[in-house]
């Protein structure tokens, strides 16, 4: 199981002041050490942490191979092009979101993605799709000729947080109406989601990531996984490095998700 990690956080703590620091380029010396196996970062449109100069930077210098997560916008998928990524994940992308929010509309969007994928092929970067778990949009990745997905696991964690955690007790509540019995239910039901759309992508011969949401406590469900060979993860591991250093919060979700 690879671990991906999200170093994006670490340019919003910088641009909460303006300055510069904390630099997301010192992280890739302390994840290599870590035994990472993947730097991931998004240049938003709206560049609310990643910056064109970071992406840049981080290209050019990371030891570890780049997967750079990006809208279909134009200009972005330019950028891309330029800078070489080792991969290049298309996520869907609204200005007002918090965070990503659902996965690509692959189907609605086809023709556009299916260009813009032929677009980075040409530029020898490879393409993961980032998608919710439903089976139409799946065999539509592999109809734009995508080599992997990454599914969502935005709903399957928030699940997770409302049953066993207290969540619910703070400003941010998720699934307040629901017992604990429906939320039993529902994230049974999304776990087998899950596990059902990830064969699904493997009998197309897609390569299968997961991401979003995952943390300490989640993510053994699907890190255990048949079939999911490469694990994203940028907001747990950020946040626990406050308390006891990146170095340390890297090992110990790559700990976790080893089968």
């Amino acid at each position: 199981m690879k671990l991906g990690v999200n170093i994006d956080h670490i340019a919003t703590l910088r641009n909460a002041r303006r300055i510069n620091e904390p630099d997301p380029l010192m992280a890739l010396e302390i994840l290599k050490e870590a035994e990472a196996d993947q730097v991931t970062i998004h240049l938003r449109e709206d560049r609310r942490h990643i910056m064109d100069f970071d992406a840049k930077r981080i290209c050019e210098n990371s030891f570890l191979p780049v997967n750079m997560e990006c809208s279909i916008n134009d200009e972005i998928i330019d950028i891309i092009c330029k800078l070489k990524p080792h991969r290049a994940t298309l996520v869907p992308e609204r200005r007002e979101e918090v965070t990503t929010e659902g996965g690509l509309d692959i189907i609605k969007y086809k023709e556009k993605i299916k260009k813009v994928i032929e677009k980075l092929h040409q530029n020898d970067i490879e393409v993961s799709l980032f998608i919710d778990p439903d089976f139409s949009q799946i065999k539509a990745s592999k109809e734009v000729n995508a080599e992997m997905i990454e599914i969502h696991t935005g709903k399957y964690a928030n699940l997770f947080l409302a049953l066993n955690s207290n969540i619910n007790h703070t400003p941010f509540k998720i699934y307040e109406n629901f017992s604990k019995k429906e939320l039993k239910k529902f994230l049974e039901e999304e776990l087998n989601l899950i596990k059902d759309a990830v064969k699904v992508a493997n009998d197309l011969d897609l390569e299968v990531a997961a991401g979003h949401g995952l943390n300490y406590q989640n993510v053994k469900e699907i890190a255990q996984m048949e079939g999911i060979i490469e694990l994203n993860i940028g907001h747990s591991i950020i946040a626990n490095s406050i308390f006891i250093g990146l170095k340390e919060a890297v090992k110990k979700m790559k700990k976790l998700i080893q089968k």
